[in-house]
């Protein structure tokens, strides 16, 4: 790479991704390789300078040139201040933070546009990327949020709600909510997100700062049809109960939660409602569901007796019912409906997995003894859910994995699945981090 060539080739290594790849991916090592070879594309111009969060270096382009603040560059076209709010640097060099909140004041101050970004061309149609989705939704930068904010940034577009709550570290988010700028809308969709994330702070923290559980979001789903549909923990719809979700309040299909819960194997939230006082009538598909989750074997077959090709058409209409009874641990529920003719042979994609069958979500979701049963009934150990992972694979990234339900100390599901017969050599990564099944592993053949 010649020097003419370094300063683009930075600019792609250390900005944010435009190939599809998530926003709040990479990391800086091939940006720094580049500075390493040609130091001098540091000072080369005032995108790179913006980009590295250099101040003074924003300052002393500014001064020779201000109409460089709003000037398109790089390989993107994108003006300084969309470069500096999109930086990996910004996201992964903390000790560089006040630079760039300089250096952003110093943009805004020559005539910068708060409300600057760029379009996207990799969703189904052009979106706006906004330079305060960059410093609230990538970066999480919350003083660049606020210094934004205070300039005349909008963040109600279509990005800054959705990612903003993509974190467990949300003093950004509370300086966009405190702003008063946020929209009803907007709020709904950080609540939802914050539901996606498994935060249960977050979602507390919104529902005290105005969030309303019953308000529709742009999904079509109110807060507790959007928490059952993200398999949220117990404790989740129980908050929203206290925050006053309504269950009798219908997703924009129509759609009643208790309904939802049933379809998913939730007896524990149809409990719930009922310790609440709370009865929604179901019928017809959704009662037989719900006496199912209930594992009620006896209402169960009076439904089966009734209409007796009720378990394949029910089957055909929703092939991931089985899967999302063992995503919810209700080995009872799961049970029963094996006991009535459902096939092992289901796949679900709710709830963020990526069409995985019966024991693949259980495993994920460290729900053991309906891994066990699973096990017992046949389920098969070398299946590979859309990603190409084996149960036995996604038993061992679950004990060390960060993600909605991991990591979580399950090795007893790991040696339920090696007794089984899982073959170790589907394993990846080895060792796992987790000593446990380290141990577990090598005694059934897997070198690390």
């Amino acid at each position: 790479m010649n020097f003419t060539e370094a300063p683009a080739a930075f600019i792609r290594a250390a900005c944010v991704p435009v190939d599809g790849s998530w926003h709040a991916s990479g990391t800086l090592d091939e940006a720094q390789a580049i500075l390493a070879s040609h130091p001098e594309v540091s000072s080369s111009n005032i995108h790179v300078a913006a980009i590295l969060g250099d101040d003074a270096s924003v300052r002393r382009f500014l001064a020779a040139d201000p109409k460089a603040a709003s000037a398109p560059g790089g390989p993107y076209g994108w003006d300084p201040l969309t470069h500096l709010c999109f930086s990996r640097y910004a996201r992964l060099a903390p000790a560089r933070s006040e630079g760039f909140l300089r250096a952003a004041a110093a943009l805004l101050d020559a005539g910068a546009s708060a409300n600057t970004g760029f379009y996207s061309t990799d969703h189904d149609r052009p979106e706006f990327e906004s330079a305060i989705y960059g410093a609230a939704g990538v970066a999480h930068h919350p003083e660049l949020t606020r210094l934004l904010l205070a300039r005349g940034a909008d963040p109600n577009d279509g990005e800054t709600p959705y990612h903003a709550p993509e974190t467990l570290d949300d003093r950004a988010l509370h300086v966009l909510v405190d702003s008063g700028k946020v929209s009803a809308d907007s709020l709904t969709t950080m609540l939802h997100r914050k539901l996606d994330w498994q935060h249960y702070e977050g979602v507390a923290w919104l529902l005290d700062h105005g969030a309303d559980p019953n308000r529709l979001s742009h999904w079509g789903r109110r807060a507790l049809a959007h928490a059952l549909g993200r398999t949220s923990p117990l404790r989740y719809v129980r908050l929203l109960l206290d925050y006053r979700a309504d269950p009798a309040l219908r997703s924009a299909d129509g759609t009643l939660p208790a309904a939802l819960a049933a379809r998913m194997g939730r007896a524990d939230v149809l409990d719930l409602f009922a310790q609440h006082g709370l009865h929604p009538a179901l019928t017809g598909d959704d009662a037989f569901l719900a006496a199912c989750a209930r594992g009620d074997e006896a209402a169960a077959r009076v439904f089966t007796a009734g209409e007796p090709g009720i378990i394949a058409r029910l089957q055909g209409g929703d092939s991931g019912l089985l899967a999302d009874f063992a995503g919810a641990g209700n080995t009872d529920g799961v049970r029963l409906l094996l006991d009535l003719g459902f096939d092992l042979d289901s796949r679900t994609s709710r709830g963020g997995t990526n069409a995985d069958p019966a024991l693949h979500v259980g495993v994920w979701r460290g729900r053991l003894e309906t891994v066990k049963l699973l096990v017992a009934r046949g389920a098969p150990l070398e299946a590979t859910n859309g990603g190409g992972a084996t149960p036995l694979s996604l038993a061992v990234r679950a004990l060390v994995e960060q993600s909605d339900w991991t990591p979580h100390a399950s090795p007893e599901i790991v040696a339920v699945l090696l007794e089984a017969g899982a073959r170790v050599d589907t394993v990846h990564p080895f060792p796992s981090g987790c000593p446990a099944a380290d141990a577990l592993l090598r005694e059934h053949g897997c070198a690390g």
